[in-house]
């Protein structure tokens, strides 16, 4: 009984919800996770006390109080990644996070200064100064310098448009230029830094074997024994450095300074030198034989000596003569015609002798002699002796020119992005860090540029390009001219080296670790893990995996240019993201460096894009296929990501452009392809109902051209958002699934017919508008509870028609094929019965680009009357699918005029007669009332007068019950369609609407359910006794031929394009027009209704 005392109570107080029913409803839309709003803080709090904000605590969730913004702004902290929250005491509890106290000098300056003078300084400048003179190396270096200079402009612009938090250069290019562009080229900066800790290593063990230990070699004898000493030590350092790495990075930290100050004294100690060579010159003897250089050793530089009027042959001797010491042996020829010299390797410093003759580049093929250029000196005919007496020269170890130095020294002059890898550590980032890195890059310019000047004028030419110091008894070229000792650039060079390497396998795991949390690229997932305290454990391992590979390869002037391609891949879209953000203006674009302009940036850009392709064309084009590869994965599979990046905003301005392009006409016919707005219906849990009709579209449109998928939601925005939201979401990720490239919208509006009608006219923006409608026929038109089903359908037809839009129909949508489906054979047929601008003729054309349809063949039937000669017809048709390069079947069907039959006549007095009953069923708003309210007053007239009444009866009356609302409903829904199309006049005759009867007895209850019995008896007689309309029964006439035509040549088709024929005129005739579809198409499996849009849509020209 309480079932009925809560629903009246409902009914009562239906506006204030008091039917036990408590909605929580959200907004659905996910915020993005942000430093300064943190609602979890504000749990547990009453955000609430007091009334002064009674009027926006609503909103509190979402939009904070100011003050509360203002503290979270002002205690925000952010931490570079490796550095503090890696730190952690032994009893693993976390350190308080101090505030950021560095400033631009300990903060930037340092670090970048430390990160740029590196291994190639020590270990290969000299030689490159040697090999391409002084000039072409002040121009190697000039160009670098200028391309990390403008970078850096580029970068600052980058870095003060905001905090920048872990993850540097990545982070700065993934949100100016997107996911894509972020992760294929963080992925290719995390390549570069990975392979410049193989660098560093191979560099370390170059200066281990060569300099230091030089009997700790494994393997003795040429170049292969040298790479395999190479690779075994390069593995084991690389090893205990990973540990060191892994057990703490914090002792990396400690240590850092230590090799900033090794790095600071190697150069201040190559300076003293010079000024000390200057006065003093050290005593680094050179042996020539000629004009060859020759190894130094124990031998003394003659070829003999007298001792005591005796002359006796040196150590030199033996080897230019095959150990004879006698004087009249047999030698070498260029051995017996030139004279043997010794000269000073470090002059002093000379500008006219010394620096003019180092000013050329002397550029050799791999295994050639190096030589003095002003040495005169005889030449012998054949150099075949001199190839079997090799151990006593010194040759070239590679081929040298001009570009492959490029990329040598490239690395160099990498490093710039320390400081902004640090900004969570400064007192004011916003100004360190284009001081700092401007700074550090024209200090660290300033030394490189002026030691090829000062190596060019102190050093001889011989010993520069003698790049592992053979002639000078084996010691560092650069060691020779430091002070006080060549010991302290070669130990300051080795702990540099060091360092480099442990920072390198400190910084790359963490990059990848960054790229892996952020989601973009699914198969690195598993390397955003690591331990408890952050330590990227799997990521470590995979770069050392990788810095492995470029230890295997074992030269240091082949790893090199490897890391030069990835580094300026990274640099050239620092300075793309510099001038699209700076040319697009977007509001957001506010940097505190102002020293920028987009034609630095593209100039920058333009450079590194050169630098790659100078260092090495080969190695560009695979760096650029890697980060191609990647960029099209992530497009493909990554997480869609939206980060505000400049690429978008670029997008947006591009369609802009397009649009406005666009929007002064109509296409032109060769230029006209279907732009489909497809219309979809969905169930109660706003899940699509037929989701092969996307599968359809995908097959018509294969990417091509403009798709919008719409739906409509009836009732009010406010109520139905999330649902909105949820249907979108819904219908999004089916078009993942069906490959539909296109838009998404839902409507949400107070009748189906309004909503349609709104896609209708107002989807798309500009030119890009569609031009067809693609809808599934309504199968369940025919039910008597879906009544406006068929009424929106021929509505919808009606509006395309008046929007100069084609419409195509797919009937049982559910039997056409899906996107992995493949027909092997069959036809398309195309009954052309009306012209209807040659969509017909276009739709199995495209369809047949896919690969479902692509084995089917296309056979066009078209009708012939009586007077119509077949023949030329058929002649007629060809020729014109000739020219429009079209191939199929031509067929002519002869469809002669007869008597109607029985049969039409028949259907077509069914018809009529159910649409009548139809009409008779359809209550009023009035009688629908009445009805409802004897319904109710039914069972309080049982309730009160005691009538036997049983638990069993709750269930069917509780239906009943349901029943009331749901009619209620349906009366307000059709009521206020009526009202919108003005369909049912009498509907909304009625203003206001009449005041129902509450006063009822049993007597009164009876009589007037024996009053309408009676009027609807004699309303069906009068249905019984109709005769059809003389029209009908012709339309129904054509209709009826003209399917047993169809089904008698293409019943077994795979598909069937019709002619749909328009709506009447009348529309009080909108049901038959229904029901004369369904029997053109009576029969068929896949049908394809197509109405066209009023123009030309192929055309025989060219």
């Amino acid at each position: 009984m309480d079932v009925f005392v809560n629903m009246f109570k409902c009914w009562d107080d239906i506006s204030a919800y008091n039917c036990g029913f408590l909605f929580s409803v959200g907004d659905g839309i996910p915020r993005e996770s942000s430093p300064f709003i943190n609602n979890a803080s504000m749990e547990g709090e009453n955000i609430y006390e007091g009334k002064n904000m009674a009027l926006f605590e609503e909103e509190m969730d979402s939009n904070p109080m100011v003050s509360s913004l203002l503290n979270k702004l002002a205690n925000y902290t952010n931490v570079t990644q490796g550095v503090v929250e890696h730190e952690e005491d032994d009893d693993s509890k976390r350190k308080e996070i101090k505030a950021p106290r560095m400033g631009t000098f300990i903060g930037v300056y340092l670090p970048c200064l430390q990160n740029i003078l590196g291994v190639i300084l020590f270990l290969r400048l000299t030689w490159i100064v040697g090999t391409a003179g002084v000039l072409e190396s002040f121009i190697i270096v000039f160009i670098c310098c200028s391309g990390t200079m403008l970078t850096a402009i580029s970068m600052s612009a980058i870095a003060t448009n905001g905090v920048v938090p872990a993850g540097g250069s990545y982070y700065m290019i993934s949100r100016s230029l997107g996911p894509e562009f972020g992760g294929a080229v963080g992925l290719c900066f995390y390549l570069g830094t990975t392979f410049a800790g193989a660098m560093y290593i191979l560099g370390t063990i170059e200066i281990l074997l060569k300099y230091i230990a030089t009997n700790a070699a494994i393997f003795t004898g040429g170049e292969e024994a040298t790479l395999n000493n190479m690779r075994v030590y390069g593995t084991c350092i690389l090893a205990l450095m990973a540990i060191v790495v892994f057990v703490g990075v914090k002792y990396v930290n400690k240590l850092a300074l230590v090799f900033l100050a090794c790095v600071i004294l190697s150069i201040i100690a190559i300076y003293a030198g010079v000024i000390k060579t200057a006065f003093d010159p050290p005593d680094f003897r050179i042996c020539l034989l000629g004009n060859r250089t020759l190894l130094s050793g124990d031998h003394i530089c003659a070829k003999y000596v007298i001792e005591n009027n005796v002359t006796e042959t040196t150590l030199l001797w033996k080897k230019f003569c095959s150990d004879d010491p006698s004087l009249n042996a047999t030698c070498d020829e260029y051995f017996r015609l030139n004279n043997v010299t010794e000269i000073q390797g470090i002059p002093g410093v000379q500008v006219e002798s010394c620096l003019v003759n180092n000013l050329w580049s002397v550029y050799r093929e791999k295994g050639v002699i190096i030589e003095k250029q002003d040495m005169p000196s005889v030449p012998v005919p054949s150099l075949e002796e001199v190839k079997e007496k090799s151990d006593a020269y010194v040759y070239t170890d590679i081929m040298t020119y001009f570009t492959m130095l490029v990329g040598i020294y490239f690395p160099s002059v990498t490093g710039i992005m320390a400081g902004s890898n640090r900004s969570g550590d400064l007192r004011d980032a916003q100004k360190s860090i284009p001081t700092g890195t401007i700074l550090a890059i024209s200090t660290t310019s300033f030394i490189y540029l002026s030691c090829i000047i000062l190596f060019g004028a102190c050093i001889e030419g011989v010993v520069l390009r003698d790049k592992f110091g053979e002639a000078v008894n084996g010691n560092l070229v650069i060691g020779t001219l430091a002070w006080p000792s060549p010991w302290v650039i070669v130990i300051g060079s080795f702990f540099s080296t060091c360092g480099a390497g442990l920072q390198s396998l400190t910084g790359a795991p963490r990059l990848l670790q960054a790229i892996a949390r952020d989601g973009i690229v699914p198969f690195l997932h598993v390397f955003g893990h690591g331990k408890a305290n952050g330590e990227p454990t799997w990521a470590l391992l995979l770069t050392a995996l990788i810095c492995e590979i470029g230890i295997l390869i074992a030269s240091l002037d082949s790893v090199a240019p490897i890391l030069s391609m990835f580094f300026l891949m990274c640099y050239l879209f620092v300075n793309l993201a510099c001038a699209v953000q700076t040319l697009l203006r977007t509001p957001n674009w506010r940097p505190r460096f102002k020293y920028y302009h987009w034609t630095l940036s593209f100039l920058g850009m333009s450079l590194c894009l050169a630098l790659m392709f100078i260092c090495s064309w080969y190695y560009a084009l695979v760096a650029m296929l890697i980060a191609g590869c990647i960029y099209k994965y992530i497009e493909y599979r990554g997480a869609e990501k939206e980060w505000g990046d400049g690429i978008r905003g670029l997008s947006l301005n591009a369609a802009r452009y397009a649009l406005l392009r666009v929007e002064h006409g109509p296409p032109h016919t060769k230029n006209w392809r279907p732009q489909v707005l497809v219309l979809l219906n969905l169930d109660s849990e706003q899940l699509v109902k037929h989701p092969r009709l996307l599968s359809f579209t995908s097959q018509l449109k294969a990417g091509k051209g403009l798709t919008i998928v719409g739906s409509v939601l009836p009732g009010i925005y406010l109520d139905k958002y999330t649902e909105a939201q949820t249907a979108e979401e819904n219908i999004r990720s089916l078009m993942g699934v069906e490959k539909t490239k296109g838009f998404c919208q839902i409507v949400v509006s107070s009748s189906l017919r309004d909503g349609i009608s709104h896609l209708i006219q107002s989807a798309g923006l500009g030119g890009m508008k569609h031009n067809t409608v693609l809808m599934a026929w309504p199968q369940s038109w025919k039910q008597t509870d879906n009544h406006f089903s068929w009424k929106n359908f021929v509505d919808t037809v009606r509006e395309t028609t008046a929007a100069h839009q084609a419409l195509l129909v797919a009937k049982n949508i559910d039997l056409f094929p899906m996107n992995q489906e493949r027909f092997t054979e069959g036809n398309i047929d195309v009954w052309w019965i009306v012209h209807d601008g040659g969509m017909l003729m276009l739709l199995p054309f495209l369809l047949r680009q896919h690969k479902v349809w692509r084995k089917c063949k296309m056979r066009i039937f078209t009708v012939a009357q009586m007077d119509d000669n077949s023949i030329q017809m058929k002649k007629d048709l060809q020729m014109f699918l000739y020219h429009l390069r079209l191939n199929a079947e031509v067929e002519v069907v002869e469809m002669f005029e007869n008597d109607i039959s029985a049969f039409t006549y028949e259907k077509t007095l069914v018809m009529e007669q159910r649409s009548q009953m139809l009409k008779q069923m359809q209550l009023s708003k009035n009688e629908r009332e009445r009805e409802v309210i004897h319904f109710i007053f039914l069972i309080l007239l049982k309730m009160k007068i005691r009538l036997p009444f049983t638990n069993s009866m709750v269930p069917d009356l509780a239906k009943m019950a349901c029943c009331f609302f749901n009619q209620a409903q349906l009366i307000h829904d059709r009521n206020t369609a009526s009202h919108s199309t003005g369909m049912v006049k009498s509907h909304t005759a009625i203003t206001t609407p009449e005041k129902v009867q509450m006063t009822w007895t049993k007597e009164k209850l009876i009589s007037e359910k024996h009053k309408n019995k009676e009027t609807s008896m004699m309303n069906y007689k009068d249905i019984f006794n109709m005769k059809p309309n003389q029209s009908n029964v012709r339309r129904m006439h054509t209709a009826v031929k003209l399917n047993g035509v169809v089904l008698n040549k293409s019943q077994n088709a795979q598909l069937v394009l019709l002619n749909m024929p328009g709506p009447p005129k009348n529309r009080q005739g909108d049901e038959n027009y229904m029901e004369f579809l369904e029997v053109l198409t009576e029969g068929l499996n896949r049908v394809l209704l197509v109405r066209g849009g009023g123009r030309e849509v192929i055309t025989i020209y060219s």
